[in-house]
């Protein structure tokens, strides 16, 4: 059986698609067959940081219009077999999302995958609700800022009342915090929400912390998941949360600031 994840924020800009991506390869990278799905209809980006926007023929809308078959509309990476992405539609607008379609193609996409990486758009308009509707489990990304905790604050509660677990009281949505472009030495200067300031406003279980780092840019601009830069603090540390997504116990690094050692702090750097 397929387990729905969905990456979501109350705020934009602050990694979703970067986390969905780097998540999807992660586990695809352990062996398990995943899809990405990118849900911003009219604003689609996962292409470009997946590295396969010149492959786009047809998209999630097409499928749920029955204009073309999720066959046609899938995309295979180039670099792991078991990954695919089914990217937006740049031309349509939110509304294009039904419920209805966005199920059948969820149920379809379950019949072949292990993991279903649902990538949000930000806020809680149509399209980032569909999103979350059919979660099994929600990624919540934020920043560590007051803002940014303060919105995702606001989509935890729709998690709780907006699915389609909790108008079936079902289980509730499995939710987990990941801390994106977390710097210690901001943190120590009170520049910065620490990871216990963020936990205590939130109170969600910790997957994992990104420090921020250039290796982020870096991927995104070359259509590269950062999870393959596997000699990068992000990528280690996405690579950590795929492992704490999973079951597995990992220890959690790139929280305190790193001690220079006698020649850095000589020469710098």
């Amino acid at each position: 059986m397929a387990k729905i994840i969905v990456v979501t924020s109350g705020k934009g800009g602050v990694g979703k698609t970067t986390s969905s991506a780097a998540i999807g390869t992660g586990l695809a990278l352990k062996g398990h067959k995943t899809v990405i799905v990118d849900f911003d209809i009219g604003l689609r980006n996962l292409d470009l940081i997946m590295g396969c926007e010149r492959r786009v023929v047809y998209d999630f809308v097409n499928v749920i219009n029955g204009e073309a078959n999720l066959k046609q509309a899938l995309i295979k990476d180039k670099r792991l077999d078991n990954l695919f992405i089914l990217p937006a539609s740049q031309t349509r607008d939110k509304d294009a999302l039904t419920k209805e379609g966005v199920d059948k193609v969820l149920q379809d996409l379950a019949k072949d995958f292990e993991f279903i990486i649902c990538d949000s758009p930000a806020g809680i308009e149509a399209g980032a609700m569909m999103a979350l509707y059919f979660a099994d489990e929600a990624v919540v990304v934020t920043n560590p800022e007051v803002s940014s905790v303060r919105d995702s604050d606001r989509i935890l509660g729709m998690l709780s009342s907006k699915s389609r677990r909790a108008e079936n009281s079902e289980e509730s949505i499995k939710e987990h915090l990941l801390l994106t472009r977390y710097n210690p030495e901001r943190v120590a200067k009170g520049e910065m929400l620490s990871v216990e300031d963020v936990q205590d406003i939130l109170a969600i279980p910790l997957l994992g912390v990104i420090p921020e780092s250039q290796a982020v840019l870096n991927a995104s601009n070359s259509g590269q998941p950062v999870t393959l830069d596997q000699e990068s603090d992000a990528g280690q540390a996405y690579l950590d949360t795929v492992s704490r997504l999973l079951g597995e116990n990992v220890d959690f690094r790139f929280l305190s600031v790193e001690k220079k050692g006698l020649l850095k702090r000589i020469f710098g750097g």
